[in-house]
């Protein structure tokens, strides 16, 4: 798959996760910060990234550097996503389904902002496994990376669009 250059998108970022990271040395605790930061361009866009320092804002830099080299194209077809997708990432299972117009995204927190990072308006969605976020903003990228387009499909069998809806 090939690279998306971020340095040529409108990117919006937003700070799903942070969470203090405790190492315990000879000397006492070590304190640290992770951030789990999604960037999309609400055009088709969107990627993750985890970022880990002794401070917050250095944090959510590293994690959004990181979110700009893992960008995926989102397939839309108008405001919803073109077939049904359960995405898996470790014990976090999200279940990805296009809804009619005017329905809004009906998500939670982390599914949610790549959702909506991602310039899906209308959609729902259920989590079925772990509710880590790092595992469901994960399993909601996976996902949305397997969707094709029914242009794509018909592509890939050789056919006509209209063989392929039959």
């Amino acid at each position: 798959m090939q690279r998306i250059d971020a340095s040529v998108l409108d990117l919006k970022e937003k700070v799903v996760n942070i969470g203090r990271v405790t190492k315990v040395v000879k000397g006492g605790r070590n304190f640290r910060f992770s951030a789990l930061v999604v960037v999309g361009d609400e055009n088709g866009h969107v990627g993750a990234g985890m970022g880990k320092a002794a401070e917050i804002p250095d944090a959510i830099r590293k994690g959004i550097e990181d979110a700009k080299k893992n960008l995926i194209k989102v397939p839309l077809v108008e405001t919803t996503i073109p077939h049904e997708v359960t995405g898996v990432y470790g014990a976090g299972k999200v279940l990805i389904k296009p809804a009619g117009e005017g329905t809004g995204v009906i998500a939670g927190g982390p599914v949610r902002a790549v959702l909506e990072l991602s310039g899906v308006r209308d959609i729902r969605t259920k989590s079925l496994g772990s509710n880590n976020p790092i595992n469901m903003v994960q399993a909601t990228i996976e996902g949305l990376s397997r969707l094709k387009t029914v242009e794509e499909v018909a592509k890939l069998r050789n056919k006509t669009v209209e063989e392929v809806l039959g």
